[in-house]
């Protein structure tokens, strides 16, 4: 059930209130130690450290779980799924805040110790990098095209135009058809990244739709009338390059954020076994 925008407002600002104390209370403790004892991991403080970093690690890894389960989660009841994204994200945040106090705000000697500090900075940093992704791709594409697609569907959809636009151009007369092998012909052969479309997305294609102009006033009434759906197809065409360069950034942040949090938890346990029993 999707929440009133009011509640899903109070929602987040009580979850980032909550997250700015349990820093400040993190702060007070660390200040603590320090007046207290010296900042080791070996210590008591920082044993506690890192206990608590790593149960703050296993409730920010079950955010991945839940996705999976999320008819049964919502079935039970088992908190929606807002409230599990802002565990996941301020959680992992405070998971790096508590890891860094448990090594004593110094880098690890040893490798297994120094791959897990590399590791939680990875893992948080990406994660940081995946939500501003998801914040602000969307809207991009929302505010500047008018066409939805799916990353996957890109390919089988140009291929389609590439398609309607040869056989148009077939059909349509010289000037047409040396303008589409001149000027179009490459373009529609495959997905194409056009990295103006990160801060220009409407200016990209209009910038591109421009020599279209020139040939119209070498054309009669059917070459005219070819122009416009050939030009009708190349616009689409670049709708959807403009679709493959900015949601293709979201499947690389999967690949550096996903695999790497479950090696870090993977990490974390084998830590944890090596200081009980060694």
């Amino acid at each position: 059930m999707l929440q009133p925008v009011g509640e899903r407002s109070r929602q987040a600002k009580v979850w980032f209130l909550c997250f700015c104390w349990s820093v400040v209370l993190c702060v007070a403790v660390l200040l603590a130690n320090l007046f207290i004892s010296e900042l080791k991991p070996n210590h008591a403080w920082g044993m506690a450290y890192g206990i608590a970093a790593a149960v703050l690690l296993c409730l920010v890894a079950a955010w991945a779980v839940r996705r999976r389960i999320m008819g049964f989660a919502s079935r039970f009841h088992f908190g929606t799924s807002r409230s599990w994204l802002y565990l996941h994200i301020y959680g992992g945040l405070l998971f790096l805040l508590l890891m860094l106090m448990h090594s004593g705000f110094r880098i690890p000697q040893g490798p297994l110790t120094l791959s897990l500090w590399i590791l939680s900075i990875w893992t948080v940093a990406s994660g940081i990098l995946g939500l501003v992704f998801q914040k602000w791709i969307p809207r991009v594409l929302a505010s500047g095209l008018s066409t939805e697609v799916l990353y996957d569907r890109i390919p089988s959809l140009i291929a389609e135009l590439r398609t309607r636009a040869e056989d148009l151009a077939r059909r349509s007369e010289e000037p047409v058809q040396n303008f589409y092998a001149k000027n179009l012909q490459e373009s529609f052969q495959k997905p194409r990244r056009h990295f103006i479309y990160f801060w220009d997305i409407t200016g990209g294609i209009k910038a591109r739709l421009q020599r279209f102009e020139y040939l119209r006033g070498f054309l009669s009434a059917d070459g005219f009338l070819a122009l416009d759906e050939l030009e009708d197809l190349y616009r689409t065409k670049l709708e959807l390059d403009a679709h493959f360069t900015l949601q293709q950034p979201l499947r690389w942040w999967l690949l550096a954020h996903v695999p790497t949090s479950w090696v870090l938890l993977v990490f974390v346990v084998v830590h944890i076994f090596t200081v009980i029993y060694y």
